[in-house]
């Protein structure tokens, strides 16, 4: 199965670059159909990790995909599912 991987370690502290990041990837996985996005925020303090899923959160964002799972062996990992 295709998926697409984001890895958000190189920006955590660049606020607009992380949603510029994130919006790309969501696109990308619409254009390409791609059900399974792993996003990797990274363990830390849990902020970025924070940040992104209240990206998710936002309306026109949540009503593009269809469901969010937290990985539950490494915390520093999500994974955005799509249904096409």
């Amino acid at each position: 199965m295709a998926k697409l991987k984001l890895d958000l370690h190189d920006i955590f502290n660049k606020g607009e670059k992380i949603d510029e990041a994130l919006n790309r990837v969501i696109e990308e996985a619409e254009q390409k159909k791609i059900k399974v996005v792993e996003i990797i925020p990274g363990k830390g303090s849990g902020q970025l990790k924070k940040r992104v899923l209240k990206f998710l959160e936002r309306p026109d964002i949540k009503q593009r995909y269809h469901r969010i799972d937290k990985d539950s062996k490494n915390h520093g990992r999500l994974f955005v599912y799509f249904k096409f």
